[in-house]
């Protein structure tokens, strides 16, 4: 039976959230018998301008019924048009799924849907969301959050990962995986997953130094002294420590815990692993250390992930 998408946009919508449409384009060649059936509605039909002023053209509302009814976000918050909200809150009660992208959430919470309901949304927009909808449980850092069949999201490419998920649901873990592969995503990020990348906050911004990176990132079970990382960046131990420090503002030693503990908490959260497992994996010479290292990142020690993780999954 054909699912049909439904994706509501309006004056100004990002346009990065309509590649979710390219997930279910690639589910259907996946598959021998095409599932879904995607259709973008606006509240006037027509051409409607995205973020960046191209126009993308839309059907009316309508009375259309949708299997699952995705709403845009935008750069910034506006206040939505009744007749977006209003079409939403209506639209919620015959669809089986609604999905709100990134800033959609404050459109979504408009419309009555998200109180009493575990939600995200851009993690730059996630308090202000909490402020103006207070019955909302806003959980300001994850990638997406399904509550009882109103999914949320958070911002820009965090929109494939939800798609990707609600692909999975309906068509299985292999599909997901063969449509990430064609659209040479890095990998499948579960829900749970910090929307916080050590990377990104480093960004330095010469190719040594992005390499020495790179290399602790993808060997951190190693002994990733400060010669070693040098050596990666094809330097002196001296330059490179004045160069590193120089381009990302911490210590190399600083630098390789914020990706220990990035990665022992996303095996933490994925929960397939116990702790003294994981602190060997990533490079922690003992669960002790990886603890201390959580705090001083965190504030709050490993089990406390752990714990959320579980709760989140049930």
């Amino acid at each position: 039976m054909t699912k049909k998408i439904g994706i509501a946009i309006f004056p100004g919508f990002q346009a990065l959230d309509l590649a979710v449409g390219t997930v279910f384009e690639l589910a259907n060649r996946d598959v021998e018998t095409p599932v879904y059936e995607i259709e973008i509605v606006s509240e006037s039909g027509g051409l409607i301008k995205s973020s960046f002023g191209a126009a993308v053209d839309s059907l009316p509302f309508g009375s259309a019924e949708f299997d699952t009814l995705f709403v845009c976000g935008t750069s910034g918050v506006f206040a939505a048009e009744p007749g977006l909200v209003e079409f939403v809150r209506r639209a919620s009660v015959s669809s089986r799924r609604v999905a709100a992208i990134c800033t959609g959430a404050f459109i979504a919470a408009e419309a009555g849907l998200l109180d009493g309901r575990r939600a995200t949304t851009h993690w730059a927009k996630a308090r202000e969301l909490q402020r103006l909808f207070p019955a909302v449980k806003v959980e300001e850092d994850r990638i997406f959050i399904e509550d009882r069949g109103v999914w949320t999201s958070a911002g820009m490419t965090a929109c494939i990962d939800l798609a990707l998920a609600i692909v999975e649901a309906d068509l299985g873990a292999a599909v997901a995986r063969d449509i990430a592969k064609r659209l040479v995503v890095y990998h499948l990020r579960a829900g749970g997953q910090s929307q916080y990348s050590a990377m990104l906050d480093m960004r330095p911004s010469s190719d040594r130094i992005q390499r020495a990176l790179s290399f602790a990132r993808e060997n951190l079970r190693l002994d990733l002294s400060v010669e070693r990382l040098a050596d990666a960046a094809s330097l002196s131990p001296r330059q490179f420590s004045r160069a590193f420090r120089s381009e990302t503002g911490q210590s190399p030693a600083r630098a390789v815990e914020a990706l220990r503990v990035e990665a022992a908490r996303q095996m933490i959260e994925a929960g397939r692993m116990a702790n003294d497992e994981i602190a060997r994996e990533v490079g922690f010479a003992d669960p002790d250390r990886m603890r201390r290292a959580f705090l001083r990142a965190y504030g709050h020690p490993p089990q406390t992930v752990r714990r959320a993780a579980r709760a989140a999954a049930a």
